[in-house]
């Protein structure tokens, strides 16, 4: 099966663990990955993309515009700064929260996020997150990204076992944090679950 998933976010958020993760995955399910990376100027704050590719088409590491099958956005700025790279028919899991940049503490420009979420609901089919709410039970947005895979994969298309991301979050997560990285999966499982149907056009 061929995959293409872009995953976009800013420094500091995970996107890149994530990534490697679903790479990691792929190759144990016995596909042929290609993946890319590409990060921002700052180390938190600047944009982080990465391109996952598997599959026998998978021949170049970076994904075309309008090829990607599923794009994981973990900010509302950045999912329409790459949503160019979805496939029509494809599916976004979005971060409804706003991770606002230095130029917007500068300016007063009243970034939050809920404008891109606006454009988003009309453009493509959605899953929309608010990382706040659904991380409070874990006490820190640093399992987020976690909770993405688990949405992404409860979904259903992101082409992935969950056995199997479950199998690599244990090879790539500290073993002391292992039990809560779990539970952030799971989370992420139950709320694709309570959000299926509700995507545009269903």
């Amino acid at each position: 099966m061929n995959k293409d998933i872009l995953i976009c976010g800013v420094g500091g958020q995970g996107t890149v663990l994530a990534s490697r993760i679903i790479a990691a995955a792929a190759m144990e399910e016995g596909s042929s990955v290609h993946s890319a990376e590409t990060i921002g100027m700052a180390q938190r704050g600047g944009s982080v993309t990465s391109h996952v590719r598997s599959g026998d088409e998978a021949y170049s590491p970076m994904i075309p515009f309008g090829a990607a099958d599923m794009l994981l956005a973990f900010e509302p700025g950045e999912a329409v700064r790459n949503l160019r790279y979805l496939r029509r028919g494809g599916t976004a899991v979005v971060n409804t929260t706003a991770v606002k940049p230095v130029t917007e503490s500068l300016r007063d420009t009243g970034y939050d996020g809920s404008e891109m979420v606006n454009y988003l609901q009309g453009k493509c089919d959605c899953i929309f997150i608010n990382a706040e709410e659904v991380c409070k039970p874990f006490g820190s947005t640093k399992f987020f990204n976690i909770i993405m895979l688990g949405v992404a994969a409860g979904s259903g298309h992101l082409g992935l076992k969950s056995e199997t991301l479950l199998k690599m979050i244990g090879q790539y997560v500290p073993s002391r944090f292992l039990d809560v990285n779990i539970r952030a999966f799971n989370a992420g499982m139950e709320i694709a679950g309570q959000t299926s149907g509700n995507l545009k056009g269903e």
